[in-house]
């Protein structure tokens, strides 16, 4: 399989995920992998699963939605947007994330490592209620 094909399947496998594919996680990324976002930075295939298992938890509806991707050897960019509902808060509006990811395939042509990027201030504080309101004066005064 060229790691083109490679890097549709794992684009495929995240547009699709659910809390029941979760587990197959293991059979993705090398049992040592590296994932780091903002909030997160773990290695090991148990506790990226945790990661995603948590989503499922704290947030109604989150799915992924590849934009692009760019691939050259066994590196990739994806870049995509992350939709859900809060559970707390406004629970009704759909949210949406825009953001990055760069994966990195081993010579297994498992992922060794997985980086989000995404603006956590802009892409989620600014959207809820008390912290909203201080992050958009924040920025603001920052921009006077």
């Amino acid at each position: 399989m060229t790691h083109r094909q490679k890097f549709k399947d794992i684009a495929h496998y995240f547009e699709t995920l659910t809390p029941e594919s979760v587990g197959q996680i293991k059979n993705l990324y090398a049992p040592t992998a590296r994932f780091k976002d903002p909030f997160n930075d773990v290695k090991g295939t148990a506790e990226i699963e945790r990661i995603f298992q948590h989503m499922y938890v704290s947030l109604t509806q989150p799915r992924f939605v590849i934009v692009a991707q760019i691939v050259d050897g066994s590196q990739a960019f994806f870049t995509w947007e992350f939709r859900f509902k809060f559970k707390r808060f406004d629970t009704q509006t759909e949210q949406v994330v825009l953001g990055t990811t760069h994966l990195v395939l081993d010579e297994q042509g498992q992922i060794s490592l997985h980086r989000d990027y995404w603006d956590a201030a802009e892409e989620l504080y600014e959207k809820l209620p008390v912290v909203g309101s201080l992050m958009r004066w924040l920025k603001g005064r920052a921009n006077s």
